[in-house]
């Protein structure tokens, strides 16, 4: 099951083009995925920011060159065998800032073209260093080879390159085995709507307000004149309240609470606002 697929089921059962998910999920995993219909699809890149909790698992003692199960494994034919006490001493090297190397089966473009392509082609790839934050790192179940992790993480961290690098760093490889996706900022797999069976009637009850998805950005109410002036795509003059957030967007909202759109800060100065865009409700 592809996120693309997800996205084609809903779709469908919604009998709507405006349709697009908020961030992909690799083919073995599963979890949350969210989908994004009509005017909210404005609003899959502020969604992006959101960071990632999943719940994973990883095997020791052997590699692939996916860094999980999708591509031939390679076992170590004597394996070094952390005990628990060892993971836990290395599991504080992988919280807060770190670099992390993307894998090289990923989307990440190389000179034009997807990282995946290349590595098919038995190219070698050389990927940058990318500065993730790992939230929280947990350790759950050990027994060998297979190490059960809970994850807190921003967008675009690699959980498969995780466990890779916490493998070496245990002196030993590793892959992943299994990966699920528990939340997306404040949407929660307890809270989501199976795919199995989906049809208009369960689509349309799981439908959210647009405000829901930019809970994280600032939030002015637009009143009158404002209104009005950010509607038809003028500047508007910042409040001292708003001026002294200094945040680059802010979700503005109507008297009645409903989302309208999105300010960005103007070149003009940190004390103007455009209009990202219109109509997102």
């Amino acid at each position: 099951m592809s996120s693309r697929r997800v996205v084609d089921a809903v779709a469908r059962a919604l009998a709507m083009k405006a349709v697009g998910h908020a961030g992909t999920l690799d083919p073995l995993a599963r979890g949350v995925v969210v989908v994004c219909v009509g005017n909210a699809t404005k609003l899959v890149d502020y969604l992006h920011e959101l960071p990632k909790q999943y719940a994973a698992t990883f095997l020791l003692g052997r590699s692939s060159p996916s860094d999980d199960l999708e591509t031939p494994l390679e076992e170590e034919a004597d394996p070094l065998r952390p005990d628990r006490d060892a993971i836990e001493a290395a599991l504080p090297a992988f919280r807060g800032e770190i670099l992390q190397r993307p894998c090289d089966y990923s989307a990440v473009h190389v000179d034009g073209k997807r990282a995946y392509s290349l590595a098919r082609k038995g190219r070698e790839i050389d990927l940058p260093l990318k500065p993730v934050r790992i939230d929280r790192l947990d350790l759950i179940g050990y027994e060998w080879p297979r190490v059960e992790v809970e994850i807190s993480c921003s967008a675009g961290t690699f959980v498969r390159a995780l466990g890779r690098d916490l493998a070496l760093a245990l002196g030993t490889r590793g892959v992943m085995e299994s990966l699920v996706r528990t939340a997306s900022g404040p949407f929660r797999l307890c809270d989501a709507t199976a795919l199995d069976g989906i049809d208009s009637d369960t689509a349309r009850a799981a439908l959210l307000p647009p405000l829901v998805a930019v809970a994280h950005l600032p939030r002015t109410v637009l009143v009158a004149d404002r209104l009005d002036r950010a509607v038809r795509g003028g500047l508007i003059e910042l409040t001292d309240v708003e001026a002294a957030a200094e945040a680059p967007a802010v979700a503005a909202v109507d008297t009645a609470g409903e989302l309208v759109g999105i300010l960005r800060r103007h070149d003009s100065g940190h004390h103007r606002l455009r209009p990202n865009f219109r109509g997102v409700g």
